[in-house]
């Protein structure tokens, strides 16, 4: 297929073109949480923009098949032996159980991103359902040469690499061995970039979860767990692997370095990745006092779509400030634009031209390495120019699949029918319309049939197409 598409890629440090592995087909893998506490909206700002991207590779024609792991085992803040194990200390902050804890806080993340509109990815996958895939990789590492036993751990040797620093472009100088002053260096490494694969000997000897392996009862360490499920689920190549900046080093440094170990060839081709949201102190973080969620945003009294927009009108490559004033200015552009689409009629015919101009210059600046700003400059555009309302409302649910701000559904003024309910015949509505367009007229009427079914009659009127219930 045609593609115009260009992202950024951090293996390149370039704006380069995007060409997926396999035509039409797109495999993309995405970091997923930590599940020890709530996620922050800074977290949650690289969901946002990662389901953009999901979404408009759908838009695009092509067929996306999204990975995401959830992490759900003792995640260590460091590559040693060091930092804190993150699932525990959830644990002992609540007194329950590791998995109660991995429990209830991805069910809290998976509703967020419901709040958010977030597309849950096709393939989500615990880590600490694939213990046999990690184990397997690991032997084979070990097979190769490319990893080595002490101190009863299991460690990779990148000393084996080429350039072990390719996502980065960092010299093995230009790296400290800590980067706190209670932080020491683990002496059973050959290497101070060395990085834990299994754990049978670690300072937490209260670790809850531990599984028997080759090497004794243990478990896993941080990198490994995203190389194995992406390779369990999506083969021995994707075209793009998406997280946050602060994953480049050392996460995605180290599962480069296992996987293409592993596989004797290159892994990934792109890698997105997305800035921080700070505060006026600083990177958004859970570690001091209180910190932002969803839920928080909800009892200030914002829309959790307000913060969706907040983010879109920023480029996911720029550090993006957050603060009250801001979002306050935020909801207020936000009612405005919903209040300016509800009053949109069904009147007028579509048309075509302006239908094909607007989703052009929408197309384009999405295809430009995902100017989501530009994006919804192209909506106020279309909302300002001399069409139909029936157009405006075609293009505004068009857009939508791809922003996913709730547009057509979140002030809908239609009586003793819920939301959720006007968007799907909203959105069936468009596709029928589109179908007239292509002069599809089988799949026009199979879609009436089918509201029809559903108890909803469609009128069509030299205004446009109307609706009611049965």
């Amino acid at each position: 297929m045609q593609n115009n598409i260009k992202l950024y890629n951090t293996l390149t440090r370039d704006i380069v073109p995007f060409t997926p592995f396999a035509d039409g087909e797109v495999k993309m893998y995405t970091c997923g949480p930590t599940v020890y506490h709530f996620a922050h909206i800074g977290n949650l700002r690289s969901y946002i923009m990662e389901d953009v991207l999901e979404k408009f590779l759908d838009y695009y024609g092509y067929n996306v098949k999204r990975v995401m792991n959830i992490t759900d085992v003792g995640h260590i803040s460091g590559d040693a032996d060091i930092g804190e194990d993150k699932m525990l200390a959830g644990a002992k902050r609540e007194k329950k159980s590791v998995m109660e804890i991995a429990e209830f806080y991805m069910n809290a993340f998976f509703a967020d991103c419901d709040k958010l509109n977030i597309r849950k990815p096709e393939i989500t996958e615990r880590a600490t359902s694939c213990i046999d895939e990690y184990i397997k990789l690991i032997e084979k590492l070990l097979d190769k040469g490319f990893a080595y036993i002490s101190g009863g751990n299991v460690y990779f040797d990148t000393s084996k690499l080429d350039d072990y620093y390719v996502l980065t472009g960092h010299t093995s100088d230009s790296l400290n061995t800590a980067v706190r002053e209670d932080v020491t260096e683990d002496t059973n490494k050959k290497n101070k970039t060395d990085f834990v694969l299994w754990f049978t000997k670690s300072k937490f000897v209260d670790q809850e979860l531990r599984w028997d392996s080759p090497w004794g009862v243990g478990y896993p360490g941080w990198h490994i767990e995203c190389s194995a499920i992406s390779l369990k689920h999506l083969g021995e190549n994707i075209d793009i692997h998406c997280g946050g900046v602060d994953n480049i080093f050392p996460h995605h440094t180290n599962e480069i370095a296992q996987s293409e170990a592993a596989l004797g060839h290159k892994w990934c081709n792109y890698w997105f990745h997305v800035q921080h949201l700070n505060t006026k102190d600083g990177k958004m973080s859970k570690s001091s006092g209180e910190f932002l969620t969803v839920d928080l945003l909800e009892q200030k009294g914002y829309n959790p779509l307000v913060y969706r927009m907040f983010c879109l009108q920023s480029h996911y490559r720029k550090p993006l400030q957050f603060s009250f004033d801001i979002m306050d200015n935020t909801a207020s552009a936000y009612k405005k634009l919903i209040d300016r689409v509800s009053k949109l009629t069904n009147n007028g015919e579509v048309e075509k031209n302006i239908v094909n101009e607007f989703k052009n210059k929408f197309t384009e600046a999405l295809a430009n390495d995902l100017n989501t700003s530009l994006a919804i400059t192209v909506l106020y555009d279309m909302l300002k120019a001399d069409c139909s309302d029936a157009t405006k409302k075609f293009l505004v649910n068009d857009f939508d699949k791809v922003l996913s701000l709730g547009l057509l559904s979140a002030n809908n003024n239609t009586n003793n029918v819920d939301t959720e309910l006007v968007s799907y015949i909203e959105e069936k509505i468009a596709q029928r319309t589109e179908a007239k367009l292509q002069k599809n007229y089988a799949l026009a009427d199979e879609i009436r049939n089918e509201l029809l079914a559903k108890g909803i009659v469609l009128k069509d009127t030299k205004e446009g197409t109307t609706w009611e219930k049965a």
